[in-house]
């Protein structure tokens, strides 16, 4: 097994980071960052790419990232807090989730305890209630699963905190939150065998929260239609 990368924090600071994570995007670190246990996500460079083109990308989706973090707080969203941002070498500082497990680990963990889905109910509203949120603000998350929502314990009373916002963008088009939807719709049920009726509690709490689900949910039944059809011609 390969020992975690081992990197400096900056030219100024002696103090390391320890890789946790790496992704085709960036390398996610922990770190401690003003006394603060701290996660911290970096963007590296695309060789493939033109250099210019390359920071004039990377910088956009870095920012882009940021903001949709801060407006979905705004909007009354658990987020990481984000200390502090480095668009030189494209990493963003932000609060690390301790004691916290995934809804992921959550479900499969009440599943194999072989205890009644009804009691994930009041879980499947926190997040139908908190994407409605989101998406009454516009953000689309972009990478909607169980594995980028977190619970602190204990994980029945703790509210769902987004991660992850890496492919997040700004649209008001009901296409694009039908396509957000599907997109969770899609990973819940191929990760989570058996509960459909917790989703379907999902898309319940997102419709009486969000001002605008009559037309999203129109929208997610097209992109659903146009997913089977492609299913059906392989």
């Amino acid at each position: 097994m390969e020992e975690p990368e081992i990197v400096g924090a900056g030219d100024n600071s002696s103090i390391a980071m320890q890789l946790i994570k790496q992704g085709a995007e960036a390398r996610v670190y922990s770190y401690t960052f003003m006394g603060k246990s701290t996660i911290v996500k970096e963007r590296f460079k695309k060789r493939y790419r033109h250099p210019v083109l390359d920071n004039k990308l990377t910088h956009r989706r870095t920012s882009q990232e940021v903001r949709s973090i801060l407006k979905c707080r705004k909007a009354g969203m658990c987020t990481p807090t984000v200390y502090f941002v480095d668009y030189e070498t494209h990493r963003i500082y932000m609060e690390n989730i301790e004691n916290a497990t995934t809804v992921r680990n959550y479900i499969a963990s009440e599943q194999q305890k072989g205890t009644d889905l009804t009691s994930l109910m009041a879980l499947a509203e926190k997040i139908g209630t908190d994407l409605a949120k989101m998406h009454d603000i516009d953000v689309i998350h972009g990478d909607l699963t169980t594995s980028n929502m977190l619970l602190r314990q204990p994980p029945g009373a703790s509210p769902v905190i987004m991660i992850d916002f890496g492919l997040s963008y700004v649209s008001s088009l009901h296409e694009d939150k039908g396509v957000d939807l599907y997109v969770l719709e899609r990973a819940f049920l191929s990760t989570h065998p058996n509960t459909e009726k917790i989703f379907d509690c999902v898309l319940s709490s997102y419709r009486k929260s969000s001002t605008k689900s009559t037309d999203v949910l129109k929208k997610l039944d097209e992109v659903r239609m146009r997913g089977r059809k492609r299913s059906m011609v392989g």
